[in-house]
């Protein structure tokens, strides 16, 4: 199943699966298979109860399904490769034969991708950048499947300490190009490769804002960008008095996000994120 993306002058605007279209800006459902993860652990451990959500987030705006099976938390621990096949496997091989959108798995390892590109997934989304398992980027280039690399120091149970940087934007845009060039040279082809700055991985708030301030710097590599906002990543320095305040920051953000230059948003709401998108969008809000 292969994925690449179509660039304009100024930053990717399609990214094509199989027979399928993805326009920019795209949004990502999340799909968590997990019992522990931050904000919907536990909801959707059950094969069906997955099914469900993930085409109710399809009909309310999703154009990408987001599977993942291991928490990424502050502080949670790695999940044995044999439980994180059996929560996401299952799952992913139901998504694919009842929808048409594409499937990511968001997994750190090979076998995972691995088993879950032969039952259906188009995206690869790897929260270490093809770093924590040395076998995952020759699985995504004989898979030809598209990858998400991300930004993140240490891992889920280290990165808390090591959000320490001199000027983050620069620092993280480096990085990101170094996995790139890292990817390509393991026969990745780069018209396949998304980059996410990785809000809330060693990161603290300052380094969110900074980041999202700092996005065009990111978009131009000239890779599609994903940004993934959630409520341990959305402290820009802004307070919310309950739910209302939380989703409208959220959506403003996220807007934000595209007109600086993100392709792709990763949410758990996807029905407001995309029509906020469209209403952006009918704005001529370079959406």
């Amino acid at each position: 199943m292969s994925v690449s993306a179509t660039r304009s002058s100024s930053r990717p605007r399609l990214l094509l699966a199989d027979d399928r279209i993805i326009r920019f800006p795209a949004v990502m459902g999340i799909l968590n298979v997990t019992p522990d993860s931050f904000r919907d652990g536990g909801l959707y451990r059950d094969p069906e109860a997955a099914l469900d959500h993930a085409i109710e987030m399809a009909e309310h705006g999703a154009t990408i399904i987001d599977v993942g099976g291991e928490s990424t938390r502050p502080g949670a621990s790695e999940v044995p490769i044999d439980e994180e096949l059996a929560r996401v496997i299952p799952v992913i091989e139901m998504l694919s034969a009842r929808l048409t959108v594409p499937i990511s798995v968001d997994t750190r390892k090979a076998p995972v991708a691995r088993a879950a590109v032969q039952v259906g997934a188009a995206i690869i989304n790897d929260v270490s950048g093809l770093t924590f398992d040395p076998a995952m980027a020759a699985v995504a280039a004989e898979s030809r499947v598209a990858v998400v690399l991300m930004h993140m120091r240490g891992t889920p149970e280290t990165m808390s300490s090591m959000a320490n940087y001199r000027d983050v934007v620069s620092e993280v845009r480096d990085y990101l190009e170094a996995r790139v060039a890292a990817a390509v040279a393991a026969g990745i082809s780069g018209d396949r490769i998304i980059v996410d700055p990785g809000l809330g991985f060693a990161k603290n708030p300052a380094d969110n804002l900074a980041l999202m301030r700092g996005l065009p710097a990111i978009a131009a590599l000239g890779r599609p960008v994903l940004i993934g906002f959630s409520g341990k990543a959305l402290e820009l320095r802004l307070k919310a008095n309950g739910e209302r305040e939380r989703i409208a920051r959220t959506i403003a953000a996220e807007v934000a996000a595209v007109i600086l230059g993100a392709s792709i948003l990763r949410v758990h709401d996807p029905g407001p994120t995309a029509m906020a998108l469209r209403v952006a969008a009918s704005l001529a809000l370079n959406a």
